[in-house]
């Protein structure tokens, strides 16, 4: 049986609570008065391209293959390839191709891949390509960038880790604090305090979630400042109380800070580019 104080990977997917969802109980005329918000987009994907992050086609292709295929394929290719990378052992033609091919590709979700594989490979070149790829126009390669510095070494990199609390996309932001609160425990009460006032509901959960393994009188009283206030959206006043019950200690001894487990795979945050697994 689960642990109701174990601290899970992140916040609980308001969906496994319908009463908790946004619209519950409405009944709308028409879509038009249905509003759509936490990053939600709608597009067109075929099912090919909905299937870049399923490397078995390319499992028993060569290392040389893959990095042609990084450099010459189509871009459902170039997504596979640049993931599939991250699964081979580290050299410097692996790590060239990477760098100098998938973190320079025109696809956001080639370059995403690309510096998830860098994280997962490891070592100095994959982190000072990461720290370069924070300043990258896409937020969503750039949160992936924070995965591979956290995973590579986050105390190594903990001034660029930093500095991206300031970045203008929640999702990065987000990421940060993550990778600060694995860093540094109850250290970043202050970091956390200002993100509960993040003008992103979802930096405002996951800060709720985090205050959970903080033992202080602010934290406290933050928390129960969220779970009261009807202003905020229901999961974010959720998290807030499920983390006033959690113990603190025991929050921190079993956090993880991954996504890659979270339930919250909300349309904009799926492993297709949109969900940065820290």
């Amino acid at each position: 049986m689960r642990d109701e104080e174990e601290a899970t990977d992140g916040p609980t997917d308001p969906r496994v609570h319908p009463e908790e969802s946004p619209g519950f109980g409405v009944d709308p005329d028409g879509l038009e008065d249905i509003e759509v918000d936490r990053d939600v987009t709608i597009g067109e994907a075929t099912p090919r391209e909905l299937q870049a992050t399923d490397i078995r086609p390319v499992a028993d292709d060569s290392v040389a293959e893959k990095i042609t295929a990084l450099a010459e394929g189509d871009v459902v290719e170039r997504r596979r390839v640049a993931l599939a990378l991250g699964e081979e052992s580290a050299s410097e033609g692996l790590l060239d191709a990477l760098i100098s091919v998938g973190l320079t590709d025109d696809d956001a979700d080639v370059r995403q891949f690309a510096v998830e594989s860098l994280g997962n490979l490891g070592g100095d070149r994959a982190g000072a390509a990461a720290v370069e790829t924070l300043a990258d126009e896409n937020p969503w390669v750039r949160s992936e960038a924070l995965v591979a510095l956290d995973r590579i070494d986050r105390e190594a990199f903990e001034s660029h880790i930093e500095a991206a609390l300031a970045d203008d996309h929640h999702a990065v932001r987000r990421n940060a604090a993550v990778s600060l609160f694995k860093l540094r425990g109850e250290e970043t009460l202050d970091i956390l305090l200002e993100q509960s006032h993040d003008e992103s509901e979802r930096v405002r959960e996951w800060a709720a979630h985090l205050l959970a393994g903080i033992d202080d009188d602010r934290a406290e009283a933050r928390l129960t400042e969220l779970a009261s206030d009807d202003a905020e959206p229901a999961v974010v006043q959720s998290t807030a109380a499920r983390s006033l019950e959690a113990d603190p200690g025991k929050f921190r001894r079993q956090f993880t800070g991954g996504t890659e487990q979270d339930s919250a795979q909300l349309p904009g945050e799926s492993r297709l580019n949109r969900r940065p697994d820290l």
